[in-house]
């Protein structure tokens, strides 16, 4: 899995697949994009399968066709976003504290919230393990 975010299409197709409950076909999420761009059902193909050699799709063959499922939640893919930043960003204090002052303050209760759960039970096991690069 690469650490960069995903391109454009890479990101609309994640979503819809997302935004579903389980495996879907290349076929229903080129149906849900039609809607919104026109789109060659090859190039939802392409970008799927290119997503699954990436490893940010896992393929379940059924039939004459394949189901893709996303190997991260949004939430875990989101995570993940957050802390290849902190390592790119340089000084992680100062990423932290530039991070901190750009968030709600409904999301400050929140990180706030996750910070002292982690506290309590003096573990990272508390959060979602993310799979490793």
């Amino acid at each position: 899995m690469g650490s960069r975010g995903f391109g454009v299409l890479e990101s609309a197709v994640m979503d819809r697949l997302w935004h579903r409950a389980g495996p879907t076909t290349v076929r229903e999420v080129f149906e849900d994009l039609s809607g919104d761009r026109s789109l060659a059902y090859t190039t939802v193909l392409s970008t799927m399968t290119n997503l699954h050699r990436k490893g940010w799709l896992d393929q379940v063959r059924e039939s004459k066709a394949y189901r893709y499922v996303p190997i991260l939640t949004r939430e875990e893919y989101g995570a993940r976003l957050m802390h290849d930043a902190l390592r790119a960003g340089g000084e992680s204090a100062t990423v932290l504290a530039c991070f901190v002052e750009g968030i709600s303050g409904e999301q400050s209760e929140s990180l706030c919230a996750a910070l002292a759960r982690y506290r309590l039970s003096n573990t990272s096991e508390s959060f979602p393990r993310l799979p490793s690069k």
